[in-house]
């Protein structure tokens, strides 16, 4: 990747985490965790990748993508936000009443949003049909969704993925993030996936690990799945819950759903508006 390209993608993965952390810290408290761990994927995708258009969000032949971890929906109002498909300043609406910013992405509400989720693995199952039906109807369009690390504890998740493969959907590419932290404790405290990238191969899939905070790495797993053929593709992405604010990180699993106190959030703001943090 050139560099200027990286330092671009850097600095949107950093203005995704600087308003993600203003709008939680506007509304108190929020899911900082796994939101903040997701953001370099997010501006990989909405300033690089994807083909979309915010000014006409629903046009014919877009790529779409999939919220499954739908607790981290500020993250993707931010993305979306920043590309231009509603004004920076509704983000400050985020979970209030009558807001078109609900705490879980809704399709009927947001610009941008290409499908209503929250219930861990629905999203990743909606998003297998969105793919299969653009297979049905000939298009090329690429599918992306983002599944959370505990929420491959729903079996749901398993029986999309079998669908996935035997439909052989080579235009569906899942992100997976492994942050290994979730509500109650760590994944593995909980209830361990063990070697998740296997398992995903085992379901048929073209399987990747990454660094999920190097945009460039990112950005090359998603062209190697671009140059699959003939099944899906999981790009496993190693984060850190939080990342990017240092209250958060030091928080460790308790920053799944925290408040944000006025000091943290200036503090957190200012680091990553003079570029302290990626």
């Amino acid at each position: 990747m050139e560099q200027k390209k990286r330092e671009m993608l850097e600095q949107k993965a950093r203005r995704i985490r600087y308003l993600t952390v203003d709008c939680i810290g506007e509304l108190g408290i929020g899911h900082v965790g796994g939101c903040l761990s997701v953001a370099d994927v997010l501006a990989v995708l909405y300033f690089d990748v994807m083909n979309i258009n915010p000014k006409k969000p629903k046009e014919e032949g877009r790529d779409r993508f999939v919220m499954s971890k739908g607790h981290a929906g500020p993250a993707l109002y931010s993305a979306l936000a920043e590309k231009g498909f509603f004004p920076i300043e509704m983000l400050a609406t985020l979970n209030r009443p009558n807001t078109n910013l609900p705490s879980h992405c809704d399709m009927l509400r947001t610009p941008g949003i290409d499908m209503t989720t929250g219930s861990l693995g629905q999203g990743f199952s909606c998003a297998v049909g969105i793919s299969k039906a653009i297979q049905i109807c000939g298009g090329n369009e690429y599918v992306y969704t983002m599944i959370g690390d505990g929420e491959c504890q729903e079996g749901q998740i398993w029986e999309a993925a079998m669908a996935a493969a035997h439909y052989k959907l080579d235009h569906f590419i899942a992100f997976l993030d492994f942050n290994n932290a979730q509500i109650d404790g760590t994944v593995d405290q909980i209830m361990s996936l063990g070697d998740v990238a296997a398992k995903f191969s085992s379901f048929g899939f073209h399987t990747q690990t990454v660094d999920g905070h190097d945009v460039a790495e990112i950005h090359t797993a998603i062209s190697k799945a671009k140059q699959n053929e003939g099944s899906p593709s999981m790009i496993v992405l190693k984060t850190v819950k939080g990342k990017g604010a240092d209250f958060a990180e030091r928080a460790g699993v308790a920053n799944h759903n925290m408040p944000v106190t006025p000091e943290q959030r200036k503090e957190a703001l200012a680091a990553l508006e003079n570029g302290e943090v990626n």
